[in-house]
């Protein structure tokens, strides 16, 4: 199996744990080190930070479907150990005040070869548009607003 489907293999297997709130699974996807970020200002160091962080968000949602469109991998040519990627994602949720919203975005990650298997050392969620299903709401790219 080559790297970029290894790594392909632990981003949907977060997708999968968000999915189903499979918390050992999504939980043993991270390196002990890494870092979450949802939005500017919002970063949780190290796997406790980052399960509370899961938890804290998961408790505003009756479900949440998270899918993996398409991503890219990059691995440092002077590290086998060590690669970056940028993987697109929608989300389809409900909030537990019963408002559905879509969630288009993607993940710069960075990522790390430990044991015997890649883990994310970090992700960072960039938002593309959060809103209503029919797409009328604004699209943020960079940002800034796009009408």
């Amino acid at each position: 199996m080559s790297v970029r489907d290894e790594i392909a293999d632990l981003v949907h297997l977060y997708a999968d744990a968000v999915t189903r709130r499979d918390f050992d699974q999504w939980t043993d996807c991270w390196a002990e080190d890494a870092t979450w970020s949802l939005r500017p200002g919002r970063i949780a160091c190290g796997r406790p930070e980052i399960v509370a962080l899961l938890h804290a968000a998961l408790a505003t949602l009756d479900g949440v479907v998270q899918q993996v469109l398409d991503g890219m991998v990059d691995v440092q040519s002077d590290d086998s150990s060590t690669a970056s990627g940028r993987w697109h994602l929608q989300e389809h949720l409900r909030r537990t005040d019963g408002q559905a919203a879509l969630l288009l975005a993607h993940y710069d990650d960075r990522y790390v070869h430990r044991g015997d298997r890649w883990r994310f050392a970090s992700r960072t969620l960039v938002t593309h548009y959060q809103g209503p299903a029919d797409l009328s709401g604004h699209f943020t790219i960079n940002e800034g607003i796009v009408q």
